[in-house]
């Protein structure tokens, strides 16, 4: 499996999974995940996928500062309905992250353990996705701004052709190249981070 090589210089994020520790599925429930982990997940690197990754990540070491963040301890709140625009993407990168999930999450063990009911859609009285610790009751609201990073204006044409079926292979090359230089800019360039994502 080949990913750009800019994934490899994405910082990554270790969680502790209480569960998991259980389930005996990682050695003290301790589970990292990386950029290509959300890929995965999605099928496809995009700005959206990119965005999300950076709220899940810079939430939860806001919130947890030193210590390591607890998967299945924290609720997601997202703005938006689930079928509107890309709140769906946004969230499956959230719950592979937090472990937080909807009414089809995991009911848990004997009480213990639920994930199901702590990603909410349509949340009123918030403007961004809020994360919320539920054993100290700490949140963080993220808004994320990707505009300040655009794509390159050959994008649309070039993706244009590409669904029309009428792009040459060279187009179609040229156009991944350039799709992906803007998540890698998203990602990993930090002058652009305080304009992209504000935490309160």
């Amino acid at each position: 499996m080949a990913f750009p090589d800019y994934f490899s210089r994405i910082p990554t994020i270790t969680v502790r999974d209480p569960l998991a520790d259980v389930l005996g599925a990682a050695n003290g429930g301790l589970i990292e995940y990386s950029f290509a982990d959300a890929v995965k997940l999605c099928g496809h690197a995009c700005p959206t996928v990119a965005g999300a990754w950076l709220i899940g990540v810079n939430a939860l070491r806001a919130l947890y500062g030193a210590e390591t963040p607890v998967r299945g301890e924290i609720d997601v709140a997202l703005p938006e309905a689930e079928e509107s625009g890309v709140a769906g993407v946004t969230a499956s990168v959230l719950t592979l992250l937090t472990g937080a999930a909807g009414i089809g999450g995991f009911k848990g063990l004997a009480g213990q353990f639920r994930r199901n009911r702590r990603l909410s859609f349509a949340t009123p009285a918030i403007s961004g996705i809020r994360l919320t610790r539920r054993d100290t009751g700490q949140s963080v609201e993220c808004q994320l701004d990707l505009s300040h990073v655009p794509g390159d204006p050959r994008c649309g044409p070039l993706l244009g052709n590409i669904l029309a079926g009428q792009a040459s292979e060279a187009e179609r090359n040229l156009f991944a190249q350039l799709w992906q230089q803007r998540v890698e800019r998203i990602l990993l360039d930090q002058t652009c981070l305080p304009d992209l994502l504000e935490l309160e």
